[in-house]
């Protein structure tokens, strides 16, 4: 037998069986098997829970003191950190289903969104009780006094209807385009979460957070004017 007939010609690709699959290629191979775990049924219900966590660990403080010297503020400012944290997790997830080709993460969107308004409301809430008392007319002075309060009842107030439309009907309702019109007001409400974040932390002179929170919010709506300009 001749041996040049039994050896690959120089330059010769080996069966696709044979060969190891590139980088790219692996990534790419274990994409939909990842994409399908995060589709399992367990997935939502443990991330509904997860998103509890920090409701949770702020009653247990406060029910055993262990909140600090001030916990009446404590309970205001942390929940208003999770809800501009679940706002930030919400902006990501389309970001990120773009890059990895995750699709599954579509499905926690409204789920995380709800939440984003839940712990805004829990904010507001706090605030109104521990701090006024749940006196409206107090609530309203304070609103029109201190701009950062203004800032951040806006923000709420904004959050409200794109929470009121984000099920199936509100939809079919609205239809498409104007539904996509309106949760576009995400994108007004971001910054304004994030000036209320930072006159809060103004008063401390506590600045790390605050640039933390607006590297991460310009990088995802930079990411999105990108996609709409390249459009």
């Amino acid at each position: 037998m001749n041996r040049a007939r039994a050896l690959p010609a120089a330059g010769a690709s080996e069966p696709a069986a044979q060969r190891p699959l590139p980088r790219r290629g692996a990534a790419a191979a274990a994409a939909p098997r990842l994409d399908a775990w995060l589709a399992h049924r367990a997935v939502k219900p443990a991330l509904f829970a997860l998103a509890l966590v920090p409701l949770a660990l702020l009653v247990i403080g406060a029910i055993a003191g262990t909140l600090g010297a001030n916990p009446a503020e404590a309970l205001i400012r942390r929940s208003g950190d999770w809800a501009l944290r679940l706002l930030c997790l919400t902006l990501a997830l389309t970001p990120l289903r773009r890059l990895t080709g995750w699709q599954a993460l579509a499905r926690w969107r409204r789920m995380l969104g709800l939440f984003t308004f839940f712990y805004a409301v829990c904010h507001f809430l706090a605030y109104a009780w521990l701090d006024k008392g749940l006196d409206a007319a107090a609530i309203a002075r304070d609103i029109g006094k201190r701009p950062f309060i203004l800032v951040g009842a806006t923000a709420l107030a904004l959050l409200l209807p794109l929470a009121a439309t984000s099920f199936g009907r509100a939809i079919k309702a609205l239809g498409a385009a104007r539904w996509r019109a309106l949760h576009r007001a995400v994108y007004a409400i971001a910054p304004l979460a994030l000036l209320h974040f930072y006159w809060m932390r103004a008063a401390k002179r506590d600045f790390d957070e605050v640039i933390a929170y607006a590297a991460v919010l310009a990088l995802l709506l930079g990411w999105r004017a990108w996609r709409a300009l390249e459009r």
